[in-house]
C-alpha cells in the first residue's frame, strides 16, 4: 500500500510542522525587565505595603496569576475609557508588563521583600 505522505505531501508536512514549532512560544520566564518597568513595580509595592494591604495583595495577586495575560488584554481595551483618570503611559506600561509571565511573581516578590520586618524591627521600604 502507498503511504499518503510521499513526495510533496511530506514537504507540506514537515513545513508545517516547521512553521508551527514556535506557534506557541513565550519568552523565558528569567527575561530581564528594563529599569523604567522595576521601577513601576517597585512604586506598586511602595504603595501596596504603605497601605497595609502587603498580604491581601499577594493573596489576590497568586489567585489571578495564571490569567495575567487576559488582564493585559483587558487593559489595553479600556486604555481609552480610563485615560482621563489614569496616566495612559502607565497603564500601557502595566499592560505590556501583564503579557509577561514572571511579572506577577515578580511584583509579589518585591512585595513580600518592602513588607518584611526589618532586623531593627521596622518595616522595609
Amino acid at each position: 500500500m502507498r503511504s499518503p505522505f510521499k513526495g510533496n505531501a511530506a514537504e507540506r508536512l514537515a513545513r508545517l510542522r516547521a512553521g508551527l514549532r514556535h506557534a506557541f512560544a513565550v519568552q523565558p520566564e528569567t527575561h530581564p525587565l528594563a529599569v523604567e518597568d522595576m521601577r513601576l513595580l517597585e512604586r506598586i509595592a511602595e504603595v501596596v505595603v504603605k497601605r497595609g494591604m502587603a498580604a491581601p495583595a499577594t493573596m489576590f495577586l497568586e489567585s489571578i496569576g495564571p490569567m495575567n495575560f487576559l488582564g493585559s488584554q483587558a487593559l489595553h481595551f479600556i486604555t481609552p475609557i480610563i485615560d482621563c483618570a489614569f496616566n495612559v503611559k502607565e497603564v500601557e506600561q502595566v499592560a505590556r508588563l501583564l503579557e509577561l509571565r514572571d511579572t506577577v511573581s515578580r511584583l509579589i516578590a518585591v512585595i513580600e521583600a518592602k513588607s518584611a520586618p526589618a532586623p531593627n524591627g521596622a518595616t522595609a521600604r
